[in-house]
């Protein structure tokens, strides 16, 4: 089953909403292996839960999912040779199987309502047992049967649970599992309005696409045996199953969407300006373990690398830090231009700049200039708006250490001696180089050099004592901006 070039892997999500970043990684972890195997990467989708339905939820999974760069052999979009990659539009699929398993005996109608199972169930908890379904209908004749439907009931499926058996596998992360049967009880297969669950349609599906290897997270680990039951009826052959760890917050507690102190869906990761290639170098390393010091991979060394071998059975913690720093070390390893797509929109939706149909190609370079100085540093794009503050604020702010440096007593005469720069120069030669020149002048005429001249005109023109480049910050700032800003410092 797991030669090269027979590999059949799938993800399968549920249209519920975003792609959240366990989804992501299930889907990741199944594209690496694919192609590390020479296989086929598959996308299904598990749309029978309708309460749960989102009506953009297949394009949000999908878009995700591009946007990180993965590509699919088979799915709703590109078809496929097992075709409809839907399970609504697959029932007729399903009920023909369910009509196998009742004619063998595998399973039988459930007549039960809501109120007799909630009823057993309370005996059951009540007497210390394990809920689950206490079999009223196991045995019915057609008799029975015939009444039930008389009243009006419309009966469930329930596959009939072997009693005293062991189900067993061999997880490829986690080694031998068994579970038992009696633990279990006759579970639902088909609802009363004739939707498979999510236990019988899975299998259903994987057997009928040829399905070799389901990895997945450690959370579906108890529906495996289910699964199990019905790949036994059918006399099928189950596939390989790799139940992949939890991914854990920081303070290593399963991570709940609920939890805001982790941003969990990958379309918030694209909207604030992270590089989708680092997103899956992050992602990759959420389990997964290369065996070496390397933690930057593009996504060719990961699909050479990767293995269901090196892949953890202890929980995976999200480290945000750790994300931003790998965002970061990406970004400054991008293209300029790349950048400026990544991160001007937020300087635009901020109303820092004007739209950029609107803008003029001065206004232009000058962004590009802006964002170009803060490459180095930004973690994310969206990270612009906040660096960049001190170029459109009416005046700067001085944090406690500006405060400090614009207090010395040279400051007057270095502040003086560079305005005084400033407006002996032409107007067309407050550039970069320029500039430098004129703290050359001001160095000379003030005896001050290093920290006591830069870090006081830093203060004073930014409100920080440090930053980057200052004769390109200065120069960004503009020549009128730096002249009222060093006059009112003086006069101040």
């Amino acid at each position: 089953m797991s030669g090269k070039g027979t590999v059949r892997v799938r993800y399968a999500p549920s249209p519920t909403g975003h792609l959240h970043i366990g989804g992501a990684r299930t889907a990741l972890f199944d594209y690496l292996w694919a192609r590390n195997q020479g296989g086929r990467f598959v996308i299904r989708i598990e749309d029978t839960d309708q309460s749960r339905h989102v009506e953009t939820g297949i394009d949000s999974q999908l878009n995700g999912l591009k946007w990180l760069g993965l590509d699919w052999d088979e799915s709703v979009d590109v078809g496929g040779p097992y075709a409809p990659y839907r399970q609504l539009e697959r029932l007729d699929i399903y009920k023909s199987y369910t009509e196998k398993l009742l004619a063998s005996g595998h399973a039988y109608y459930c007549y039960c309502t809501e109120e007799e199972i909630e009823a057993d169930r309370a005996a059951q908890e009540a007497r210390g047992e394990m809920p689950r379904y206490g079999g009223r209908c196991r045995t019915i004749g057609p008799e029975q049967a015939e009444a039930f439907r008389s009243e009006g009931r419309k009966p469930a499926i329930r596959f009939r649970v072997p009693a005293g058996k062991t189900y067993g596998f061999d997880d490829q992360i986690r080694g031998r599992i068994e579970f038992q049967a009696d633990d279990v009880g006759d579970w639902v297969m088909v609802r009363p309005d004739g939707i498979p669950t999510y236990n019988y349609a899975v299998v259903i599906d994987d057997r009928e696409m040829r399905i070799t290897h389901v990895i997945r997270g450690e959370e579906h680990l108890s529906n495996t045996p289910r699964q199990l039951m019905v790949y036994e009826a059918l006399g099928a052959e189950p596939p390989v199953f790799a139940h992949l760890p939890l991914i854990l917050s920081t303070d290593r507690k399963k991570m709940s969407k609920r939890d805001e102190s982790i941003i969990q869906f990958i379309e918030q990761y694209r909207d604030l300006g992270y590089l989708p290639e680092a997103v899956v170098n992050f992602i990759a390393l959420l389990g997964w373990s290369p065996g070496g010091e390397q933690e930057i991979f593009s996504k060719e060394e990961l699909i050479e690398q990767f293995s269901l071998e090196r892949i953890t059975k202890s929980g995976a913690v999200f480290d945000t830090e750790k994300l931003a720093w790998m965002n970061n070390h990406y970004i400054k390893k991008t293209d300029l231009p790349r950048v400026v797509e990544l991160t001007l929109p937020h300087l635009i939706k901020a109303g820092r700049l004007p739209a950029e149909a609107e803008m003029t190609a001065e206004q232009k370079d000058w962004a590009t200039a802006l964002i170009a100085l803060y490459q180095e540093q930004l973690q994310y794009g969206a990270q612009i708006v906040e660096l960049t503050e001190l170029f459109f604020a009416d005046e700067p702010q001085l944090d406690e250490e500006a405060q400090a440096a614009v207090a010395e007593e040279q400051v007057p005469a270095v502040l003086r001696s560079f305005l005084t720069a400033i407006e002996a120069a032409p107007a067309e030669e407050y550039t970069v180089e320029g500039i430098k020149a004129m703290l050359k002048t001001v160095q000379t005429e003030t005896g001050y050099k290093g920290k006591q001249l830069f870090m006081p005109i830093r203060a004073a023109l930014t409100g920080q004592t440090h930053g980057r480049d200052l004769n390109q910050t200065l120069w960004l700032l503009g020549r009128g901006k730096v002249m009222a800003r060093l006059r009112e410092r003086l006069d101040g």
